[in-house]
């Protein structure tokens, strides 16, 4: 019988300004040294962080095969099928963790159902990254995606994480796609209460990193951050007692 490959979960650098090694241990650099299969979110991508990894293989011999939110599912089978026949692969996202928000999550799944390993390697996680420096609750919370696109269904999203954090403590993360950021943060300061605590977390691990935590009200006074076009987590939670 054919001892089965493991999937490798592979994290790389949320920003092109931070090096591959800064934010990812050196023992990552080992694994993708043994590996020559690669089921990724965008090849170009992909190949750019195995470059800057500077992978022991040249990129050339390397396969690579994209898994995105246009795969189908017969298709997600057929990329874990080397795998299962004893190849191992890394999965890696167009940023920071694969399989968290993100579509590698569909091959962690069908790894599972046939039971071959899947191994989540260190690295950096914006989510995590920002709840940890947001000084909101990090002992419940919840990550609610993508809000509506629609201004009042979004209005109405809002008021319902607002809602919840309000009542049950639990630090609401969500995401918006970074053209629409200024405006998503806009209408938060226009429908949100002023007493609701929000951090805004924005190119997290770059050397232009923001992280600030302040009150709806205290952010209503200050100067709005430059976050257009900019990959940027939102928390909305109640403020710690000390």
């Amino acid at each position: 019988m054919v001892e089965k490959g493991t999937l490798y979960m592979i994290p790389c650098p949320i920003s092109d300004a931070t090096e591959v090694y800064d934010v990812t241990p050196a023992a990552n650099g080992r694994i993708l040294d043994t590996l020559d299969y690669f089921i990724v979110e965008n090849v170009r991508s992909a190949r750019r962080f195995l470059s800057r990894a500077k992978v022991s293989r040249r990129i050339e011999e390397l396969e690579f095969v994209e898994l995105n939110e246009h795969t189908r599912e017969a298709e997600v089978a057929a990329m874990i099928d080397p795998v299962e026949a004893g190849r191992s692969a890394g999965v890696i996202s167009e940023a920071g963790m694969p399989g968290v928000a993100d579509p590698g999550a569909l091959a962690a799944a069908e790894c599972h159902r046939r039971g071959i390993r899947v191994v989540p390697l260190v690295g950096p996680s914006s989510i995590l990254l920002a709840l940890a420096a947001s000084g909101l609750n990090g002992q419940s919370f919840a990550f609610a995606g993508y809000l509506p696109v629609k201004p009042p269904e979004r209005a109405r999203a809002l008021k319902n994480i607002e809602r919840r954090a309000r009542t049950t403590g639990e630090s609401q993360i969500f995401i918006e796609a970074p053209y629409r950021n200024v405006k998503l943060l806009e209408q938060m300061l226009s429908v949100c209460d002023r007493a609701t605590m929000l951090t805004v977390a924005c190119d997290v691990t770059s050397p232009d990193e923001i992280i600030v935590t302040d009150s709806i009200g205290g952010w209503s006074r200050r100067t709005m951050p430059d976050i257009a076009k900019r990959p940027t987590i939102f928390i909305v939670g109640r403020g710690l007692g000390i």
